[in-house]
């Protein structure tokens, strides 16, 4: 292939050479063309620019605006295979422009699809997003299959980066099912080797092993070497994941022969970091420590940031494992601040955020985990602090307009004791690290305390902390709660089971979980501090698994709410005092669901009767009217949800996310609703600005999700998110009458001015006083979290109607 190339750059330049000496304008445009595209695919860059060079600067000569484009666009491509990401911007800005000036959206798409690659390069996620969706919609709209694959495959990618795999492998798939459509061979090993590298993400190695093969055999048949690389790359890293070092290796040294040959920077340095992961796995720290230099010293060269984040990261893990503490401290150090940078002038949506930051957070971990080591104990609570905050910061940062907030350095003891002085309450910030949880208890005093305990459960490389929590919660979470939804959604596609109010958690419990199941998770973490508990109330920033721990229910003695973050509550508490309301009440309950059936007309959903009665109890206590049945519909709480200074939902809940179940509109008749028309899900909340000063979710597992850094994403955490001052949720699936008998004393109490923890702890007691709702899994899955607030409600602030 190689060898016709050549013959076919002869041939142009004999044609060029003809066209010059004829003085034939459009000739030689045509040979600059062509010699531009040979030299392209021969990965001469450098060659290939001077050509297209020559062609635009015909193409503007003439006036010719339609081949002008189409010069930028090359050039544009070609300053960014060699790492001119500002040269190529330029260029593909340019090409832009003269596709809008000259009515040619076919061209004007692409245009888009170049600038999302390359703003994809540069870690700019959210505007690489949104380049491809505009590339995607032109491409809709002009009928241009191939290039809606493209666009398609980019966004499938850009997820992929992001850990959002479920919508990468969607994208990715719609790619490929388009590229084989038109006959794009050279597309199809894209997505394939894209397919790999995400189930290799999910770990599935039969699926991620096939891709990558098939994806290989395309790449040798249409001779693309970068390709080729790629999926190299994805059949090393396959190797290295089942556990075949040295096969791995070779495929990472094969990538690295290839790229030097051609001086690809960016493959070089993918292909040493790839390396150096093997020799720490082999435990080979200095041939380790100098492919994490090479990479490094490669991505420095050509502005690759995330690389450099990557690679300081590498060489903080060697040097750790090696036990050169102060220079891992240094390169964890390097790696958390390019991170932190990335990541605040990269991405903006607060979805794309979580995915970053939960990529990376192990260099925020290994930071503070080193600190330790080096008995640094105020860095290292201030560098844990700083790594779980910084999502929820900056969404409060928009929610509170506080635009001028910023992170306070994190090097300062100072910046710990700040923190420490500030709060009012005593406070619990958890760490967890293998089998150990490291303690920081924050006192009035400024000076933190430091301790730390072991948690012998499981064997070696297993969560302990997960096993803790999972071995307490089988103990008390007997029992079966109906406010949470009937059937998965997997089996309402299906349409294939019965309806069923059986919850899937239901475990068989001889002692019905009396309080001592909870003595484990006591022990754990305010056995070790006991001594410095003073007064009767606790905050407690969670860590990892114990996200999930019923707190409120700890104690009996202790009020004990959680905050996601000690810089989450500072914000929150400093809020302006005019910011949340002091009138309104969204009383929600027992929506109608008697239109959400399965395919055979059946409703998946039973009636919630106390779920009524609760909130028309609340009602009457508060003096405020309900939304319930058909009225309960998701619009409708949208719609009143933003203006109140208390929300109370009693619905149905999803197990794993908490999204709460609300009624369809009836307006629609006989229209078979979907999802988005009855499910209140966490980007439906985060849209909203919030004022309420308390939030109650009284569904079923409402404070569940999955568990990030920043705490457990879902949609507790979403209203908290939204401006809730607090919030009150549950961890698993609740009594429907159990709930109602809480419900009413904690309104009680709340209504007589108490504040919500006082409230929270009361109705607790009430429980565990009855004859009936006396065992943990009744009153123990109510947690506080944000602030500790008081509801004065003044006049109803709006109808029914």
């Amino acid at each position: 292939m190689a060898e016709r190339i050549l013959q076919d750059i002869a041939e142009e330049k004999r044609r060029l050479t003809s066209a010059q000496i004829n003085k034939n304008a459009k000739e030689k445009a045509k040979a600059y063309h062509n010699l531009g595209r040979a030299y392209d695919f021969l990965e001469d860059f450098h060659q290939a620019i001077e050509y297209y060079k020559q062609y635009l600067s015909i193409a503007e000569e003439v006036g010719d605006r339609v081949n002008a484009g189409w010069a930028y666009g090359h050039l544009g491509r070609d300053y960014d295979s060699l790492g001119d990401s500002q040269r190529a911007i330029e260029c593909h800005n340019q090409n832009l422009r003269i596709a809008k000036e000259v009515g040619n959206r076919a061209d004007e798409g692409c245009a888009y699809g170049r600038l999302g690659r390359i703003y994809h390069s540069l870690n700019k996620f959210q505007q690489a997003i949104e380049c491809h969706n505009k590339h995607l919609s032109i491409a809709k709209e002009v009928g241009n299959r191939a290039c809606e694959g493209n666009a398609y495959s980019e966004l499938g990618l850009t997820y992929m980066l992001l850990n959002q795999y479920q919508r990468a492998l969607e994208y990715t798939n719609k790619g490929l099912i388009i590229a084989k459509e038109v006959g794009d061979r050279a597309g199809q090993s894209v997505d394939y080797g894209n397919l790999g590298t995400i189930y290799l993400c999910l770990e599935d190695y039969q699926q991620a092993t096939e891709c990558t093969n098939k994806s290989c055999v395309i790449a040798k048949e249409v001779g693309d070497r970068k390709e080729k690389r790629s999926r190299y790359l994805n059949i090393g890293d396959v190797r290295y994941c089942l556990g075949d070092v040295p096969g791995a290796m070779g495929y990472y040294k094969l990538i690295l022969s290839d790229a030097e040959e051609i001086v690809d920077r960016e493959s070089q340095g993918i292909a040493y970091c790839s390396l150096g992961n093997c020799y720490r796995n082999l435990h080979d720290w200095k041939e380790a420590i100098e492919c994490y230099k090479q990479h490094l010293s490669i991505s420095e060269e050509i502005g690759d940031r995330m690389g450099e984040a990557c690679a300081h990261k590498g060489l903080g893990h060697s040097f750790l494992e090696s036990h050169s503490l102060n220079e891992a401290l240094e390169h964890f150090r390097c790696s958390v601040k390019i991170y932190d940078t990335l990541r605040a002038s990269s991405i903006s949506e607060d979805q794309l955020k979580i995915g970053f930051c939960r990529h990376y957070q192990c260099a925020y971990a290994h930071l503070w985990q080193v600190l330790v080591m080096l008995q640094r104990n105020d860095e290292a609570l201030y560098a844990a602090e700083r790594g779980r905050a910084q999502a929820l910061l900056d969404a409060l940062k928009v929610t509170y307009d506080l635009t001028s907030l910023s992170p306070r350095s994190i090097e300062s003891e100072e910046d710990v004791k700040y923190l420490s002085m500030n709060t009012t309450v005593l406070t619990v910030f958890l760490a967890l690290h293998l089998n150990t949880v490291n303690i920081w208890v924050l006192g009035k005093d400024g000076n933190p305390i430091f301790r730390q305990a072991e948690i012998e459960i499981g064997r070696e490389h297993e969560d302990s902390f997960t096993l803790l929590l999972d071995t307490v919660l089988k103990n008390i979470r007997a029992g079966v709660g109906i406010r949470c939804e009937n059937r998965s959604m997997d089996k309402l596609r299906d349409d294939s089971t019965p309806s069923s109010t059986q919850d899937d958690n239901q475990t068989a419990d001889p002692s019905q979980g009396g309080i001592d199941s909870l003595q484990p998770l006591y022990d754990a973490v305010i056995g070790p501090i006991k001594d410095l508990l003073d007064g009767d109330e606790l905050i407690v920033v969670p860590d990892g698994a114990l996200s999930k721990a019923p707190w409120a229910a700890l104690s009996e003695s202790l009020r004990i709410r959680t905050v996601p973050s000690l810089t989450s509550l500072k914000v929150i508490t400093d809020s302006p005092c005019e910011y949340h309301s002091k009138s309104g009440a969204l009383l929600v309950g027992e929506p109608c669901l008697k239109k959400i059936t399965d395919k055979r007309g059946n409703p998946i959903y039973d009636p919630l009767k106390y779920a009524r009665m609760e909130v028309e109890m609340i009602g009457e206590i508060l003096k405020s009217q309900t939304l319930t049945g058909e009225d309960a519909t998701k619009e409708a709480v949208l719609q009143r949800i933003a203006s109140v200074a208390l929300v109370h939902i009693a619905a149905h809940g999803r197990k794993e996310t908490g999204e709460i179940i609300l009624a369809p509109d009836p307006r629609w008749g006989s229209k078979t609703p979907t999802e988005e028309d009855y499910i209140l899900k966490m980007s439906d909340i985060q849209a909203v600005k919030l004022t309420a000063r308390l939030v109650v979710l009284s569904c079923c597992h409402s404070g569940q999700g999955p568990v990030s850094s920043e705490g457990v994403v879902g949609m507790a955490r979403a209203f908290l998110f939204a401006g809730a001052r607090s919030v009150l949720s549950t961890l698993w699936a609740i009594d429907d009458e159990a709930t109602m008998m809480f419900m009413k004393s904690f309104y009680q109490q709340l209504a007589s001015g108490e504040r919500a923890s006082v409230a929270l702890q009361r109705a607790m007691k009430c429980l565990r006083d009855s004859h009936d709702f006396s065992a943990p899994k009744y009153w123990a899955p109510f947690v506080l979290m944000g602030d500790d607030v008081k509801i004065e409600l003044e006049k109803e602030s709006f109808s029914k109607s």
